[in-house]
């Protein structure tokens, strides 16, 4: 419920490597841009009213136009035709920032590469200190980033209002759907892990 929005990465590293790697022995041939295109549009048709801000190196959303009623493969299919740049993770909050958007959820589903923007001080990367402005703005509002290959960075700092996640599976979406409610919490993985049967 809310206000919506969606940031995902089409930089140039999200359409070089399968999403689980370049290495013998991976498992998948699906491209992280893919995997970012498929969680985006189905997360728009769940909430057509979600707004779409595709980014690299800046914002990207006038390359693409989405329809919610569109099947998630025909919307998938036109937002991973887009990629290509650097990536600033911070460029969407920033323009949302810009305008002094209000929000509920953002949620941002990239490769966490982000090297435009790469600069970090003692209040964080530059995308922390975009979502600190957001929050100000948006004190209820929740950040969601889906990091499909975890490296040893990131952009940023678990707190309340901040979800990582890394790695991808179906279940991405009951876990984005549990923190966007407030319900996801310690106990939500304790009876998650003691459902799985060895």
């Amino acid at each position: 419920e809310g206000q919506v929005y969606v940031c995902p990465d089409v930089s140039a590293s999200m359409t070089w490597a399968a999403a689980t790697g370049q290495r013998k022995g991976a498992t998948s041939k699906v491209r992280c841009i893919d995997i970012a295109a498929l969680v985006t549009a189905a997360i728009l048709r769940k909430n057509p009213q979600a707004e779409v801000l595709p980014f690299a190196e800046k914002l990207r959303n006038w390359q693409v136009r989405l329809n919610s009623r569109d099947s998630v493969m025909t919307n998938a299919r036109r937002l991973a035709r887009i990629g290509g740049g650097g990536t600033n993770c911070s460029a969407p909050l920033q323009w949302l920032n810009s305008r002094k958007a209000q929000g509920d959820l953002v949620i941002y589903v990239s490769d966490d590469q982000s090297w435009v923007d790469a600069r970090s001080s003692r209040s964080g990367t530059a995308m922390m200190q975009e979502w600190n402005i957001f929050k100000q703005r948006n004190p209820q509002a929740r950040l969601v980033c889906l990091d499909i290959q975890p490296y040893e960075t990131r952009q940023t700092y678990d707190r309340e209002d901040i979800l990582n996640i890394g790695g991808f599976s179906d279940n991405v979406f009951t876990v984005i759907a549990e923190f966007a409610a407030g319900r996801l919490n310690d106990d939500l993985w304790v009876r998650e892990i003691e459902k799985v049967e060895i």
